[in-house]
């Protein structure tokens, strides 16, 4: 096992040339974190980084996590398993597994041993007696949440945050609230960090994002912006996949659907809307998940 878990974590910092905020005098910068690594990108490595340290530091030999079958972190933590010389296990939400999968073809190449569960038993992973059974089954493992975000998680993406040039605004997709409370932790608390909800009903999040960081608890200078959701996670309209097609034709900036473009396509209806005073200088994380495009095609939802 590797004794430092790094990569060159200099992702680049992309300006968007547009008519539409060159009229609000705007100023848009993407943080191209989707870049970071070929296979280990966006938040999912800002997120395992200090996992794999505190792994590490427990003298765990395995990582067990959880994930849907098409998931961003399974693909992410199976790579790391590769690269680092780690075992890996995915309790993946079943019953059965497709072989044909692109995302789990991936993770067996990268040597994960893949465990199909019930949809039923799925659900049991956040129950503590559930999880004292894993660590029986798997006793030299460190057991990490599906999405990969707990207080070790918020860590890296703090460090994301400290790494960005001042902005008024901050924003991002936000799945399961790591990556928002992780940005909140770092930013200076005159810039205000917005997260886009990507599922349904996100309420929830708010008090889950000010659970895991105290600094969300205390300060008013963020906001979960949970109207675009597009009809629920993983869901998406033809017309925001034809906005990140056309992202990538105009601004070469590579979109998925469900995390990064949906976050995109509500940024631009919040400036189309006049949401952002004249003069605002905003920065977008580009999460990455652009793996995410093979599973869409596999399942036919792109071209």
């Amino acid at each position: 096992m590797h004794n430092s878990f790094t990569i060159d974590e200099n992702s680049p910092i992309q300006q968007i040339d547009s008519t539409k905020l060159k009229k609000r005098n705007i100023s848009l910068c993407i943080k191209r974190d989707d870049l970071l690594h070929p296979l280990i990108s966006g938040n999912k490595w800002r997120k395992l980084k200090y996992n794999l340290i505190e792994m590490q530091a427990q003298n765990k030999q395995e990582l067990v996590t959880f994930g849907g079958a098409f998931s961003n972190h399974i693909h992410a933590c199976a790579a790391a398993g590769k690269h680092f010389n780690l075992t890996t296990h995915g309790i993946i939400r079943g019953p059965e597994l497709d072989q044909q999968n692109p995302t789990l073809q991936f993770a067996k190449q990268c040597g994960m041993q893949l465990h199909p569960v019930t949809r039923l038993e799925y659900r049991e992973r956040h129950n503590a007696d559930y999880l004292a059974q894993l660590q029986t089954r798997f006793p030299n493992a460190y057991l990490l949440p599906e999405g990969g975000t707990n207080t070790a998680a918020l860590l890296g993406c703090k460090e994301l945050a400290q790494s960005l040039p001042v902005a008024d605004y901050v924003i991002c997709p936000t799945g399961s609230g790591g990556t928002l409370a992780g940005l909140i932790e770092g930013c200076d608390n005159s810039t205000q960090v917005l997260g886009v909800a990507v599922l349904k009903q996100a309420e929830y999040l708010i008090d889950e994002i000010k659970s895991l960081s105290p600094v969300a608890a205390q300060q008013q200078n963020w906001q979960l912006l949970t109207q675009f959701h597009g009809g629920g996670y993983g869901k998406f309209s033809p017309e925001l996949w034809q906005f990140c097609l056309q992202m990538q034709s105009q601004h070469q900036l590579p979109l998925e659907p469900i995390y990064s473009g949906k976050m995109m396509h509500a940024l631009w209806q919040l400036i189309a809307q006049d949401y952002f005073p004249k003069g605002s200088n905003i920065i977008a994380i580009h999460t990455g998940g652009l793996q995410g495009l093979d599973g869409l095609r596999y399942r036919q939802l792109i071209d």
